[in-house]
């Protein structure tokens, strides 16, 4: 089992439930486990759609078990930036996403039916400044859902992309504004 208690992770100054276990011992941030918590919660109230008192107290109460029973295991709330307005910078995000998405889908459509078109495919480099694992996932999955390029690798901050069309003659700040410079600046509202 575990021992746990409230205490400050010097680190990083924040109020953090510090585990130790067998093998183990980690800080989990109390806004990670905040998160959890309101996360059941609100897929609770979205599955049963009423917010009758019963149903909101018998959400706390299963929100609150989910919690205690996982709240190890859930570290990837560990690389949000929780603010008032995180679900609006989510919301922007998923709009420009879904933008660059029909773009890509139109520029390869347009590449795979016109052969005259060039494709000059390449492996190449890009820089990110997001620190966390959670915002490096969703930047490797925005690249690969992204029509033209596919996360290959990951090294420390650097993400390798495969990418149909890579013009020549461009540096890596270039490569990485290209790909990944406008799906990273909205990231890093949200997530670290």
């Amino acid at each position: 089992m575990f021992s746990g208690g409230l205490g400050v992770h010097r680190q990083s100054r924040q109020v953090c439930l510090l585990m130790s276990g067998s093998e183990t011992s980690a800080a989990v941030p109390i806004s990670a486990i905040a998160m959890l918590f309101l996360s059941s919660l609100l897929l609770w109230l979205a599955l049963v759609g009423s917010f009758d008192a019963q149903e909101l107290a018998t959400g706390i109460i299963v929100s609150a078990t989910i919690t205690v029973l996982y709240y190890r295991r859930m570290t990837v709330f560990i690389g949000l930036r929780p603010a008032w307005l995180m679900p609006f910078y989510i919301l922007v995000y998923l709009v420009d996403f879904i933008t660059a998405l029909v773009v890509a889908n139109l520029d390869l459509a347009r590449r795979v039916l016109t052969p005259s078109l060039p494709i000059q495919p390449e492996i190449v480099e890009i820089e990110t400044a997001l620190q966390s694992d959670l915002g490096r996932l969703l930047l490797a999955n925005t690249i690969t859902l992204t029509p033209g390029t596919l996360s290959v690798d990951f090294e420390g901050n650097r993400l390798f992309v495969h990418w149909v069309y890579c013009p020549s003659g461009l540096d890596s700040k270039q490569v990485t504004e290209k790909i990944a410079g406008r799906f990273e600046r909205h990231l890093a509202r949200f997530v670290k």
